[in-house]
């Protein structure tokens, strides 16, 4: 763009850049030419300017060394905000495969339990089942499982994970299957005191479940032979869970009213907090009943 000069009658003016750049190339020779010429620089208006314009050099050196520093504060800035973001993307990652790692060890702890647990019931055929709903509480009372009479699964088989019983089938579809845990507040399962083979009956209780406890009662024990920590199992005499399933243990004994039974709190075999994968028993109470009927007439007849 060419400078324009505005003349005194209002009219415009331009000279053309070319122009310009040719005066002020003329008028930077004049002034080498007259400073080699003659002893200007030294002369006494020439320091007396000079020493005029120093604060004005120093202020346009110091801006400038600002401005270089600057310059290279902005490019570390840069550099650092580009290692921050590949920082990130990088804990992204890590964490994302923290996750993962957890996940696969979690879900491999289950296995392994649910292989123990496999072992301890050997005697009954079982299949594995994955839980993929349940009921809004926070605990497992009732939940679906991703099996069903496709895969042999029928109404009253026995459930267990953890260390022991979760509860019985009251539901099922071809490929899906409801459970009722024993801590739910309409359950009850005919138990058994390990230690010595008296009868008792388990119940469920949510509210108790608040506390990690379901209750007991029914234990006829004249002679205190319960004791907490004592295995309660499920008994020979339940006409739907299959006998020796661990229960829970005794964690309180109170006597009854009528001072001939005891009843109390038991903790469960089972965490209902943290259900993944069950064991759904295929055997079922009935016919072991059957079976072990036909073994009696067998024997019984001539």
């Amino acid at each position: 763009m060419s400078p324009i000069i505005k003349k005194t009658g209002g009219e415009k003016f331009t000279l053309p850049g070319k122009y310009l750049l040719f005066i002020l190339s003329l008028v930077a020779v004049a002034l080498i030419m007259i400073t080699s010429a003659t002893d200007i620089m030294n002369s006494r208006a020439f320091t007396s300017l000079e020493s005029a314009l120093y604060p004005f050099q120093r202020g346009l050196a110091n801006a400038g060394a600002w401005l270089i520093r600057r310059k290279i504060e902005i490019g570390n800035i840069r550099s650092l905000q580009a290692e921050n973001e590949e920082l990130k993307r990088q804990i992204d990652a890590l964490t994302t495969e923290n996750i993962y790692l957890q996940q696969d060890e979690y879900e491999l702890t289950n296995l392994r339990r649910l292989y123990e647990l496999d072992a301890q019931y050997q005697n009954f055929e079982k299949t594995g089942a994955r839980i993929i709903a349940k009921d809004g509480s926070n605990w497992y009372q009732s939940f679906i499982i991703d099996k069903g009479t496709d895969d042999g699964i029928a109404v009253d088989m026995n459930v267990i994970a953890g260390s022991g019983l979760v509860g019985r089938v009251n539901a099922v579809g071809s490929n899906w299957a409801r459970v009722q845990s024993i801590i739910s507040d309409n359950a009850a399962v005919s138990g058994t005191l390990l230690s010595s083979s008296d009868n008792l009956i388990v119940t469920g209780s949510l509210e108790l479940y608040k506390n990690g406890r379901i209750a007991w009662s029914k234990l006829v024990d004249p002679t205190d032979r319960v004791a907490i920590g004592d295995k309660i199992v499920t008994s020979n005499i339940s006409d739907k869970f299959l006998p020796g399933i661990l229960i829970g243990y005794v964690s309180d004994i109170k006597p009854d009213a009528n001072n001939l039974t005891k009843s109390g709190e038991l903790i469960p075999a089972a965490s209902f907090e943290h259900l993944d994968e069950v064991l759904v028993i295929l055997t079922m109470k009935q016919e072991l009943s059957e079976e072990s009927t036909g073994i009696e007439d067998e024997e019984e007849a001539p």
